[in-house]
């Protein structure tokens, strides 16, 4: 007997989807406010149906959930579909062409930096800090991956979101440097089964000292 099909939708919409797929057999349903309950639920029972209503697709946590899944090989059969909860929108998601993967490999280092990220925020040289180092937003602790004078690009497990307001304390010997800062840009992130869900996000500094950030990110910075 194959595995329910597993269906993803805001509460109030999830009635009028069911009735939709009301030919699809058994269904196992979760509020969009679950991601990584129906995440877990996906890899441990491997459904060959995987329905993703259209307003949670198209937020950054329906869309990280999609890459997750079509780039997992062992949903390689399961077939995903973004619907409306009302209308005839239905769209299955294309996942990667090509022959059977490749064998496990270890996981490929963090890319270098760019002169510019993506989002057009980098506005000063990066360097790129070693693994372990830590700063608190707001109290809570993130990782660094790389800092300037005036921005680092950091991983949270805290939810991030742009234009936010932050407190970033960086620890430094006997004291410690304080400032604020504004999220630049934020994205919801899905790692591999078994780590955490987390948010990557770049910060722009206000008032922080550039010379003792810089001399910070000598003291840190990667090999």
């Amino acid at each position: 007997m194959s595995a329910p099909a597993v269906v993803i939708a805001a509460s109030n919409l999830m009635p009028s989807l069911r009735e939709r797929l009301a030919d699809d057999g058994q269904l196992v349903v979760f509020p969009d406010t679950e991601p990584i309950q129906a995440l877990q639920a996906i890899l441990e029972h491997r459904p060959s149906l995987i329905v993703l209503e259209r307003l949670f697709a198209a937020t950054p946590r329906g869309a990280a959930l999609i890459n997750r899944i079509k780039n997992d090989p062992q949903l390689g059969h399961a077939e995903v579909r973004v619907m409306s909860h009302s209308g005839d929108y239905l769209r299955v998601v294309s996942k990667p062409s090509g022959s059977a993967p490749p064998p496990a490999a270890a996981p490929a280092p963090e890319p270098p930096p760019r002169p510019l990220d993506w989002h057009g925020t980098r506005r000063a040289p990066r360097h790129r800090i070693r693994p372990g180092v830590e700063i608190q937003l707001d109290g809570n602790p993130a990782q660094v991956v790389d800092l300037s004078q005036v921005g680092a690009q950091v991983i949270s497990q805290t939810i991030l979101r742009p234009n936010q307001k932050v407190r970033v304390s960086v620890p430094n010997d006997d004291f410690v440097m304080r400032f604020r800062g504004s999220i630049a840009w934020a994205k919801f992130e899905l790692p591999d089964p078994g780590a955490p869900p987390r948010y990557r996000a770049g910060i722009e500094f206000a008032d922080a000292d550039a010379r003792a950030v810089e001399a910070y990110c000598l003291k840190n910075k990667a090999n």
